[in-house]
């Protein structure tokens, strides 16, 4: 399964993102991630939707998406033609120096951050786009997870 990237132009009208929330639902396609951000225009809102499947599942949920009524743009962004972004907090035990200076090269290579330590753990902040993120986290599974925060992605085409 891949994972695609919609841009989703709606009118900022009370319940719209429910309305466009349980259109995944009842189709049974499930949201990897969901941002809602207000435009230049206060009457429109900008969704960045990540969803996993095939070529034929996401011409499905574009064209389900453009049905509704409040929705005026679809647009499949590719990771390489826009500009995404997501956050990540990744907490990890880490009470050893040992363990500390291999996060903390870690951190190096992705051009990550420390942004809090405590005797026994660290908090490392990235934020890049969504395939580095989970390169990231595949990396860092090799330590011991105590917790992790994912903001979702939002993106514009370039």
């Amino acid at each position: 399964m891949q994972k695609y990237i919609l841009s989703v132009i709606v009118q900022n009208n009370a319940g719209v993102l429910a309305r466009v929330s349980s259109l995944f639902g009842r189709r049974g396609y499930n949201i990897d991630s969901l941002t809602v951000s207000a435009t230049t225009d206060p009457k429109i809102s900008r969704m960045s939707i990540i969803v996993q499947g095939d070529e034929p599942i996401l011409e499905q949920i574009i064209k389900q998406l453009l049905k509704l009524e409040e929705v005026m743009r679809v647009d499949h962004l590719e990771e390489a033609d826009s500009c995404c972004s997501e956050l990540v907090f990744v907490k990890l035990h880490a009470e050893s120096g040992s363990v500390r200076d291999d996060i903390r090269q870690l951190c190096s290579l992705y051009d990550a951050h420390i942004v809090e330590t405590s005797e026994n753990a660290m908090i490392v902040e990235l934020s890049d786009v969504p395939s580095r993120i989970d390169a990231f986290l595949d990396v860092v599974s090799n330590f011991e997870v105590i917790e992790m925060s994912r903001s979702g992605v939002t993106a514009i085409q370039k």
